[in-house]
């Protein structure tokens, strides 16, 4: 089985919302061969709660207006590190970047195809770890000034 048309269409607005809010290191992929309750997993991450909960509400608002859907579930809202949308056909997971490090999900699902998206979604690939290494310098050059 492969992930339908309908599921496909879900996910490319889905990646497009997240980009233009954007997210970091979009990837999505076709699970509907490993699990019955879905089609396809969008991840998505962000350096800050803020921009977590921004992406998720842009997502949100794109999937309902341009297609007239809404989550059966949404989960993780109050902390803002790990939100998932459950669109039954889809599950949209948007992580803050330690949280995507530390669980990973790409590990659990590199088996599965990975689903075409569309360019300014695939342009965010290695975003996080560029913003992690500036980050990085950032606080060290703080660190050399308070010393």
């Amino acid at each position: 089985m492969t992930a339908t048309d309908r599921s496909i269409e879900l996910i490319k607005t889905a990646a497009q919302a997240a980009a233009d809010k954007l997210a970091h290191d979009i990837i999505a992929y076709d699970v509907s061969d490993v699990l019955s309750i879905t089609d396809a997993f969008l991840l998505a991450s962000a350096p800050n709660d803020r921009q977590v909960k921004s992406i998720v509400d842009e997502i949100e608002e794109r999937l309902s207006k341009e297609l007239g859907v809404k989550p059966v579930r949404r989960e993780g809202d109050r902390e803002a590190r790990w939100v998932l949308l459950d669109y039954i056909d889809i599950v949209v997971h948007v992580q803050h970047s330690e949280e995507r490090v530390f669980y990973a999900l790409e590990r659990l699902w590199k088996d599965c195809p990975e689903l075409d998206l569309p360019e300014e979604a695939k342009a965010t690939r290695g975003k996080g770890a560029e913003h992690a290494k500036l980050q990085a310098e950032e606080d060290s050059a703080e660190l050399g000034e308070l010393r």
